[in-house]
């Protein structure tokens, strides 16, 4: 048999109807006819070029599913198609780009602290769906992408950390010849997504790669994507892989997922990602938005007669009293203290040999400004007279008075309280790198910083300070040596996001005693809305202390749970669902 027959005669086979698992896998819908659309879980996939009328294409787009974000992609006639329903579609602002097999260079270096794999379980299902939501995409469903592992259409591809089998990034991949006999011969990309936080470089190229060399090894011709026109990261890696930009334009709904794509920039546009959070439930529940003030985070929600206006998560229901009681760290570890609750021993600088003497007793520190935010002017983990006087400079920087507190080690842990109710909590990692053998310190650290920043808005970076120096200094590198392949280094002692710090949803975890005393340091402070840090040996245990109330913590940090919704529920609680009550 020649290679021509071979070909032919696998094609003819693809074409032969299979009735196993017939149920469990996503098929080509040709009910249009020739049509034909494959459901991906977060939509459906329409083949436009199947759809010999445009207007059937039209009628088929607007058949989406509630929740579902179809797309229509390799139309010949986008605007024909548009024309008959110009008020329920909209053209894609993303471009296509493909990569033809014939030119692709694979890479023979081998990804560092993780691998590529196929899914293999339903605890893989749950990890790509919670990786979904964290990412702001359409979820597909856990059971849904399970039921795709024996799929010959649909194929899911994750990357599994090494260390602790976490899952770091997810793909999936559409065969178009399985889907409808694609004579092109080609199959697309979609849904690629990294954990924001992950600590290795390369995982979104190694996944990429992943699927172009399977479909390779399938005798398919090209791989396709789509991506957004002003996505410059991405859009840099997939020219970096061989992708050219190709003439083919997708069509989608005006739905509110798509929103943002099809109504022009809004005066929120500008606002940070801690504040669109709340903005984005206020106008799904139809509550109108002011931006008073984009640079400081300040807007106004108003519905009816009832009109509150907020920075970030810090509203006009918690009082003057409350907010300076969070401001001022002393005050907050005295007030919580008085209540009953367990804080780490603190004293207030008053001379520098009074602060050797506390040094002296309690062995190691955290020097911090009395009042400050986002981790300025804290230095963690202070141990000689030479570093801690060094600290207080430069915490007086932020603030002139400067508190020395025992520095507890453990995990940090930010319990979210709305209402007097814990809705959220997170444990917070310090900033690390890890080694590739080729790059310095500093450089995998303007590395990281890159990906933070374009993962959170620009809120999160590591910088290369005093502190990071001192950091890194400690653990016996210096900023300009090169850290060994595969190992890790903590470059920072504090968690906060702002600073580099890695945030992991634990709210399942959390024990009761825990949230009592986040309930109870709430209501101590009298404020309605507060992020508290605790430092804990476990999150499924007892043992605490409590070090910093924030009076506007940042509710974006805290996907999936549901923070902007009971913030909203708070300040409108009219608005709230029979469901949510429920």
């Amino acid at each position: 048999m020649s290679s021509k027959e071979r070909i032919h005669h696998r094609l003819e086979r693809s074409r032969a109807p299979s009735v196993k698992n017939w149920d469990r896998r996503p098929r080509a819908d040709h009910s249009l006819g020739r049509s034909a659309s494959v459901d991906c879980g977060w939509g459906r996939l329409l083949f436009g070029q199947t759809f010999t009328d445009p207007a059937e294409l039209a009628r088929a787009l607007q058949d989406e599913r509630p929740g579902r974000r179809d797309v229509a992609l390799y139309l010949n006639d986008p605007h024909v198609v548009l024309s008959y329903a110009p008020q329920d579609l909209f053209l894609d602002p993303s471009h296509t780009f493909r990569l033809w097999f014939e030119r692709y260079q694979s890479c023979q270096r081998r990804p560092k602290g993780f691998h590529v794999r196929l899914l293999n379980s339903h605890a893989d299902a749950e990890a790509i769906q919670r990786l979904y939501t964290s990412r702001r995409m359409v979820p597909p469903g856990a059971d849904f992408i399970w039921r795709q592992r024996t799929s010959r259409i649909l194929t899911y591809w994750v990357a599994e950390d090494e260390q602790d089998g976490s899952l770091l990034g997810a793909v999936n991949g559409v065969d178009h010849v399985s889907a409808f006999q694609d004579p092109e011969n080609g199959a697309s990309l979609w849904a690629l997504a990294v954990d924001a936080q992950a600590p290795y470089p390369g995982i979104g190229e190694a996944l990429v790669r992943q699927v172009a060399e399977y479909y390779q090894a399938r005798g398919r011709a090209f791989l396709d994507l789509s991506v957004i026109h002003d996505n410059e990261h991405a859009i840099r890696l997939y020219q970096k892989l061989g992708f050219e930009r190709i003439p083919a334009f997708a069509l989608k709904n005006k739905n509110a997922f798509n929103e943002p794509l099809f109504i022009g920039r809004e005066p929120e546009a500008d606002l940070n990602p801690y504040a669109r959070i709340i903005i984005d439930e206020a106008r799904r529940r139809g509550i109108c938005v002011e931006v008073l003030d984009a640079e400081a985070g300040y807007f106004a929600l108003v519905l009816g007669g009832r009109r509150i206006v907020c920075r970030e998560s810090l509203s006009e229901l918690t009082s003057a009293v409350a907010m300076s009681r969070c401001d001022d760290k002393a005050v907050t570890h005295r007030l919580l203290r008085q209540a009953g609750l367990r804080v780490p021993e603190q004293v207030r600088v008053e001379a520098l040999d009074q602060a050797e003497a506390f040094l002296s007793r309690v062995g190691s520190l955290v020097v911090k400004p009395a009042r400050g935010e986002q981790g300025a002017g804290i230095s963690v983990d202070v141990r000689d007279p030479e570093t801690l006087e060094s600290a207080i400079a430069t915490a007086r920087r932020i603030c002139e008075t400067v508190i020395l507190e025992e520095y507890v080690e453990g995990e940090d842990l930010r319990i979210i309280v709305i209402d007097f109710n814990v809705v959220a909590a997170a444990v917070r990692r310090p900033a690390q790198v890890v080694g590739t053998g080729r790059h310095s310190i500093r450089e995998l650290i303007q590395i990281q910083s890159r990906r933070r920043r374009a993962a959170t808005g620009g809120e999160s970076s590591i910088p290369l300070d005093e502190e990071t120096r001192r950091c890194v200094g400690q653990a016996g590198y210096e900023l300009d040596q090169t850290l060994p392949e595969g190992e890790p280094l903590r470059v920072r002692k504090t968690a906060n996001l702002h600073t580099g710090g890695t945030i992991h949803d634990v709210t399942a975890e959390l024990h009761p005693c825990l949230e009592e005393a986040a309930i109870a340091a709430a209501r101590a402070l009298d404020i309605p809305v507060t992020g508290l840090d605790f430092i804990v040996p476990h999150v499924g245990g007892r043992d605490y202390v409590i070090i910093e109330a924030n009076e506007r913590p940042g509710l974006a940090n805290h996907e999936p749970q549901p923070t902007a919704e009971r913030f909203i529920d708070l300040l409108f609680p009219r608005t709230v669902s029979r469901e949510d009550c429920a």
